[in-house]
Parts: structure tokens; C-alpha cells; sequence
């Protein structure tokens, strides 16, 4: 759980409202816009956070959605049967740099900010910092991440975290992993195309 919404640098974060009509698509278009075309790094999204805080699920939540919809284009570590959190966060990290070589990692992770922006994904450049609200040393996760802002931050923010209604969660979770799913089809479209310039 990243506690601060606006530890990034504003110039480079998109802010994407979960029921905004069109969230997946502009989540896919964001992210396309961020992952290299053709590359041969794999694309791994590694989603943060534990099912024993409402508020801090939404990470295993979108990385078991995610599975269901049996991703082709790339690669999901955390889910609600195999969480990464800050007990295992750095061996996980480890982990997946030695079974993919050169990575492109997308860190997705909750936060909590702002009443108005409640409810809203955010999209940048650069990694995303878990537990940096809570004065928690982890490694940075990613080449770019997704941050979904679950509830209010500035006061007791366990707390806040354990009473965030898991149906926001959901909805932010299910928006978000069907972003993710689109910019995979997207994502084999081009490559083909690519592929088919070069042949």
C-alpha cells in the first residue's frame, strides 16, 4: 500500500475515474502508450497488496482477475491465493527477475488521497513505493505503475484501510483489470504488424 497519491511527479501521472464509461479503453491507451512496442523484454505486472485489508486487496484482487481472463501478452504475479506484500515483496522481486530476463515491470498498488479523488486510477511513469506512508522501507516496484486511490488518507490510515468497502474496491479492481486485458489484445495486435513490416 502506497499511503501517498501524490508521491509522484504530477507531470507524468494520468488520472483515469473507475466509472467513467470509457476507464478500460483509456486505461489500455495509457499503458500502450507507455509499453514498448516490440521489444523482447516480457511485460510483467506485479500487483501489490494483501486480502486481509479491505482497502489494501485491490492489488491481489486486479491479479486474479487477471488470471482468470488467462492473459497471453503478459505476465501476473499477485493474486488473492499468492499475494505479494511487505513480508515477501523482495524475494518476490527476486524471484521474477531471474525468471524473466530484463523485465518490463508495471508496480500496481492502493492508495489512499483525496475526498474528491477517491475512487480514481492513476497511471505514470516510474515505480510505484509501497509503504511509503507508513514509513516502511520496501523496494520500488517497477518501470512505470497503476495506483488506485480506495479511500481517504491524513488520518489513521489502517483503520481508513480496514473500512474501505470492498464493493469501490471491486469496481476499481474489475476497471482495471479490464484496462490491463484490453491493452493485451491491443498489444499482440501490434506486434503482429510489426512483425509482418520486418517479414
Amino acid at each position: 500500500m502506497n499511503l501517498k497519491a501524490h508521491f509522484f511527479d504530477k507531470k507524468v501521472k494520468t488520472q483515469i475515474f473507475h466509472d467513467d464509461a470509457h476507464a478500460a479503453q483509456n486505461l489500455a491507451a495509457e499503458l500502450l502508450g507507455y509499453i514498448p512496442e516490440v521489444t523482447s523484454r516480457p511485460i510483467v505486472f506485479v500487483c501489490i497488496g494483501t486480502d486481509r485489508s479491505t482497502g489494501d486487496s485491490l492489488g491481489p484482487l486486479i491479479g486474479t482477475l487477471l488470471n482468470e481472463k488467462k492473459l497471453q501478452s503478459f505476465y501476473v504475479y499477485g493474486t488473492l491465493d499468492e499475494p505479494i506484500h511487505a513480508v515477501n515483496l523482495e524475494d518476490k522481486l527476486k524471484e521474477i527477475q531471474m525468471k524473466h530476463s530484463n523485465p518490463y515491470i508495471i508496480g500496481i498498488d492502493a492508495c489512499l488521497g483525496r475526498t474528491k479523488n477517491v475512487g480514481v486510477i492513476q497511471v505514470g511513469n516510474g515505480p510505484v513505493k509501497p509503504g511509503a506512508g507508513v514509513n516502511k522501507e520496501l523496494p520500488a516496484v517497477g518501470d512505470m505503475h497503476i495506483t488506485g486511490i480506495v479511500n481517504v488518507s491524513g488520518f489513521m490510515e489502517f483503520f481508513v484501510l480496514q473500512n474501505t468497502r470492498l464493493n469501490l474496491v471491486m469496481k476499481m479492481a474489475k476497471a482495471i483489470s479490464e484496462g490491463i486485458y484490453l491493452a493485451g489484445l491491443l498489444y499482440d495486435k501490434t506486434a503482429v504488424k510489426e512483425e509482418e513490416k520486418t517479414n
